[in-house]
């Protein structure tokens, strides 16, 4: 049996001592006709895990025991069978559990990563270096997403595919869907998105600015995630919003009280207006996002360019700001974004 062992061993490269229990189990059954039992089956499944572990194809494992039989069995080929069955399944079963291990080890990872504590041995192991520059972009479905959710799996394999293993990380965070990309790869965040407006009908995504090592990552995901929030907050029509667009309302947001003053003294004279100031306000916003243009707003709006001339005097009037003066402009779409912030006038000023 030794010198069979020794012959197979070296004609496929799998190890003895992993056909040591199948040859005594051929040998048995040639002898006397009896498929082997539980316990030699457990064997050969434990064996079968064994060859995972060390990394050897299954292929491999698969041509080697029928390379045994070739040389020992003679007719038992219903314990080649059976044999072979029992070693399959070991192995897969080693393979899932490999996998598991493996999945739940990047769910850890990804909440270590987006709270600043991951270090770099762990981050290469998932393909990130924390040297360089990262950019995280988000996404908010209509539905909260979790680790197991296969879109997941799905678009990462697809971005992995193009851009490699190396580069890109999709995972789920808070209900949302993460893509961690270097920030020297603009494309990844793009394709990323490209995925979610295939998969997804009702969505909203937030991109933040690139930053480096581990406390970048979270500060890009805290961007993007901010990102979504202001534009749920202030009604922005891009599905796509960009953090490094958006900086002005976080200086907004750091000096409240300053914010409340403005608005209090800008804006509040436009409650005195036949219908209260909710038609005005949007006037403004209208015109701020045609950049002046009365005709571009009027169609936003749906209502006639004279409405919008109108109403800009009326503003005018009550304010004492014109939208037209380049100054007062300026102090008047101040005041409308942080009206929209304070939610006015449809919450008091405090």
């Amino acid at each position: 049996m030794d010198d069979v062992l020794a012959r197979v061993s070296e004609a496929t490269g799998v190890p003895a001592d992993l056909l040591g229990g199948y040859l005594s189990v051929l040998a048995a059954t040639a002898a006397t006709g009896r498929l082997p039992g539980r316990a030699e089956v457990d064997d050969l499944r434990a064996c079968g895990a064994l060859a995972a572990e060390r990394g050897i194809p299954l292929r491999v494992l698969a041509d080697a025991c029928l390379h045994a039989a070739e040389l020992t069995a003679g007719g038992a080929f219903g314990a080649v069978r059976r044999s072979m069955a029992a070693f399959a399944e070991g192995y897969e079963e080693a393979q899932f559990t490999a996998i598991r291990k493996e999945e739940e080890g990047r769910r850890e990872f990804v909440a270590d990563l987006l709270q600043g504590r991951a270090d770099a041995r762990r981050a290469e192991h998932f393909g990130l270096r924390l040297a360089e520059a990262y950019m995280a972009t988000v996404v908010k479905a209509d539905r909260p997403l979790a680790g197991g959710d296969p879109l997941i799996r799905r678009i990462e394999q697809a971005l992995i595919a193009r851009f490699g293993s190396h580069n890109i990380l999709v995972a789920a965070r808070d209900g949302l869907l993460v893509c961690v990309s270097p920030g020297s790869l603009s494309a990844a965040g793009g394709e990323f998105v490209h995925h979610v407006r295939s998969a997804l009908t009702t969505w909203r995504a937030g991109v933040g600015r690139p930053h480096s090592g581990p406390g970048g990552i979270v500060t890009s995901y805290q961007e993007a995630a901010g990102a979504i929030e202001l534009g749920e907050r202030l009604g922005l029509r891009p599905q796509v919003l960009k953090a490094a667009d958006l900086l002005v309302f976080p200086v907004l947001l750091r000096d409240r009280s300053a914010i409340v003053d403005l608005v209090s003294t800008v804006l509040e004279p436009l409650t005195k207006a036949r219908g209260g100031p909710e038609a005005l306000l949007e006037t403004l916003e209208a015109v701020f996002a045609s950049q002046g243009n009365h005709t571009a707003a009027a169609r936003r709006l749906g209502i006639s360019t004279r409405t919008i001339t109108y109403r800009l005097e009326r503003i005018r009037r009550l304010t004492g700001f014109s939208p037209t003066d380049p100054t007062q402009r300026f102090t008047l779409e101040t005041a409308v974004l942080g009206a929209r912030l304070l939610e006015w006038p449809a919450q008091p000023l405090p």
